[in-house]
Parts: structure tokens; sequence; C-alpha cells
């Protein structure tokens, strides 16, 4: 770092984003879950016919739902309605129980362009018999990420989300238009829950959702800073 002129507390926060830029930079073999935000776009919400949510709704995946960018989303024999949603991916750097909301940024490493892949045939029967929608959700490859990307180059408030299916816009979304801010979220999550190092905080899907079918490229993108491509199988 060239810093002739920082203070002290600066080149402190410098090397710590070096630092976390270096720990995180794999993030997908340190975290220990994947917690996952539903109806966080009210359009979205909307789309699906769905009433907005007075608190956050979350579930989780497991970390075997992990695609890196150029990997293959394998379209399960269980379901014939798979679909994509795009997502703003939170990467925990510092373990987290109990910290405010005005403090709880300071816990964050970065951030990635995610995919939500959903059986949307299982998850409505499984509303419709009130069961889990853990076989909607956490099948291997049901989350495909980007690269990492330090905290210092997002503005979680005002950050655009782009998915293209077969090179069709398909969503075009902001994160200014979240229901619960990425803020809220964390502090609402880890009053309840425990974050860890790596950990990711899928923060909910803007309007457009839609079906996939086997041959599809799914491509993800904030734009100017990352973007990723996957396949469907």
């Amino acid at each position: 770092m060239n810093c002739f002129n920082c203070s002290s507390r600066q080149v402190r926060i410098f090397e710590n984003i070096r630092d976390m830029s270096s720990k995180f930079i794999d993030f997908v073999k340190v975290g220990s879950k994947i917690v996952c935000v539903g109806r966080n776009y009210a359009k979205h919400a909307k789309e699906l016919g769905n009433a907005l949510p007075t608190a956050p709704i979350l579930f989780t995946k497991p970390t075997t739902c992990y695609v890196n960018d150029g990997g293959i989303v394998r379209y399960p024999s269980i379901s014939n309605d798979l679909h994509y949603e795009v997502e703003l991916g939170v990467i925990i750097g510092e373990k987290a129980s109990q910290v405010s909301e005005d403090k709880i940024m300071d816990h964050v490493a970065g951030y990635t362009i995610a995919v939500d892949v959903t059986c949307r045939d299982i998850q409505e029967q499984c509303k419709k018999e009130r069961i889990p929608w853990t076989m909607a959700k956490c099948l291997d490859t049901f989350c495909p990420v980007g690269n990492f990307v330090p905290s210092s180059e997002i503005d979680p408030f005002n950050t655009e989300l782009v998915l293209k299916l077969n090179n069709e816009l398909k969503q075009h979304g902001n994160t200014k238009d979240m229901i619960f801010s990425v803020p809220s979220l964390l502090e609402y999550i880890n009053r309840h829950i425990t974050l860890l190092p790596g950990d990711v905080i899928l923060t909910g899907t803007p309007e457009g959702v839609g079906p996939l079918s086997r041959g599809d490229e799914i491509h993800v993108a904030i734009p100017n800073v990352t973007e990723a491509t996957f396949h469907v199988e």
C-alpha cells in the first residue's frame, strides 16, 4: 500500500481490508453456512402472490450448494420447474453474535453475486403442506456464486443486480429497493444465529425470476464490479 500521508487509523483500515481480501478470496471453503432471506423485494413478493413480510423470512442452504464461476447447475430429476433468483451475497469476515445494527457492518469482509436456485414446484407443494423448503432450496449446486469483492467496492444500499439467461435480460434490480437493508438483515440474523467468518448471507432477489432448462447459460453481474457465468445440465 502506498499511503505516505495516511493516518495510523487509515493504515489499519487499509491493512484490514487487504487481510480480509486475502483470507476470504476462497470464501466457499471457509464458511459454515449460507443464510438466505426470502421476499425482501416487494415486487418479487407480488409476482409470486406472497404477502410482504413484517420481519425477515430466513432459511438456510448447506455449503455443498456452492458452485463457482464457470460451474454446472444440475437440473434435479425431482423437479419440473427449476428457477433462477439473482442475489447480493454478503460475506462475513468476523464472528458476529448480538452485534448492534450500527456496528454490524464492521463484521463484513466483502460481497459476491449469487443465484438462489429453487425448485419452484416443490417449494409451492411444501407451502401447501406447511413443511420446510429443504428439498426446494438445498440440493447440490443450488448456490452458484461469483468472486469475492472487498467491502470497500460495494455500496450495499445502492447496488445493481443483473441476470441474463442465454444473453436475454431477465432480472435487473437494485438493493435500494430492499424491504430490509443489509445492516438490518445482519442485525436480525446475528441476534438469533451466530455468524462465523466465511458465512454468506443471500439478501433476497428482485422481480423477474423464472424457469431454467437444461442447456441454459446463466450470466449474473454487479455491473462494472463483478460477473459470473453458469451452465445448466
